[in-house]
C-alpha cells in the first residue's frame, strides 16, 4: 500500500443490469463516491450492465485516466462493421453475450481511452484476476475491493479475494454492496460456516457488509485485519 498515491477499488460486478433498477442505480452512485473520494476505479473492461454503468459514469466525473478495465480475450467480441449503440453486446445462441464489443482498429492489447477508461486485453481469466489485485495493491489508503450484484463470475471473485485476506496474501478490505438483500444469502451462508466451525468468528468479519453506496468507502479507509489471519509467507505477493 503506497500513502501517497490515491486510492484504487476494484469493483466485481454482473455483466447484465438485471431486474431490479436498484443496483443499476448503486452503480452510478458508487461512481459518484469514487469520484467525491478520489478514488480509481478498477473493473471488468466490460461495456454492458452494472459493470458499463459505472465506468462510464466515473470515466463522465474524473475523466478516463480513473478507470481501468480488464477483459479476457474471450469475452471481447470483434465487430468489424463498428461497436453497437453503448458497446452493447448481444447474446449468442440463448447464452452469454460478449462483455464488450470493439471494431476492428481497437482489436489489439491495449484499447485507448475511451468512455470507458483505459482497457487492457489478458489471456485467461486468472491473468484478469491477478492483474486487478496487483492494481488495488499498489494503491494508497482506502484501497480494496468492492461487489456490487452480480452472477457466478461476481461471486467467485470476490469470495477469492477474501479467501486471499484469509490466507495472508493481501490486507485490504472486502465490502459487500447488500443492496435490496441481494446479498443476504451468501452473509447467511458465512454466519453458519462460522456456527460449524468452518470459518473462525474473527475471520467471518473479513468479508464487510455495506447497506448503502455511502458506507463503502469509509469500509474501507477504516478496516482492520482479522487477527486469526494466516501468518504465510507468499513471497513477492
Amino acid at each position: 500500500m503506497t500513502q501517497d498515491k490515491p486510492a484504487v477499488v476494484c469493483v466485481f460486478c454482473g455483466s447484465s443490469a438485471g431486474k431490479d433498477p436498484a443496483h443499476l442505480e448503486a452503480a452510478r452512485a458508487l461512481a459518484y463516491e469514487l469520484h467525491k473520494n478520489n478514488v480509481q476505479l478498477v473493473y471488468g473492461g466490460g461495456t454492458t450492465g452494472l459493470m458499463g454503468e459505472i465506468a462510464r459514469t466515473l470515466v463522465s466525473l474524473s475523466g478516463p485516466k480513473a478507470v481501468h478495465g480488464v477483459i479476457p480475450r474471450a469475452l471481447v467480441k470483434v465487430s468489424a462493421k463498428g461497436v453497437g449503440e453503448n458497446g452493447a453486446a448481444t447474446e449468442m445462441n440463448g447464452g452469454k453475450g460478449a462483455e464488450r464489443v470493439v471494431s476492428e482498429a481497437e482489436d489489439q492489447e491495449e484499447i485507448p481511452e475511451s468512455e470507458y477508461g483505459v482497457t487492457t486485453i489478458v489471456q485467461d481469466m486468472h491473468t484478469r484476476k491477478r492483474l486487478m489485485a496487483t492494481m488495488v495493491l499498489e494503491g494508497g489508503p482506502g484501497s480494496g475491493f468492492v461487489s456490487l450484484a452480480g452472477g457466478f463470475g461476481t461471486i467467485e471473485e470476490v469470495m477469492e479475494m477474501t479467501t486471499w485476506n484469509q490466507l495472508g496474501i493481501h490486507r485490504v478490505g472486502v465490502v459487500l454492496l447488500n443492496i435490496n438483500g441481494y446479498w443476504n444469502g451468501l452473509l447467511a451462508w458465512v454466519r453458519n460456516a462460522v456456527e460449524q466451525g468452518y470459518i473462525s468468528g474473527e475471520n467471518g468479519s473479513i468479508l464487510a457488509e455495506a447497506h448503502t453506496v455511502e458506507e463503502v468507502y469509509p469500509k474501507l479507509l477504516e478496516y482492520q485485519c482479522s487477527c486469526d489471519r494466516m501468518q504465510l509467507n507468499w513471497g513477492e505477493e
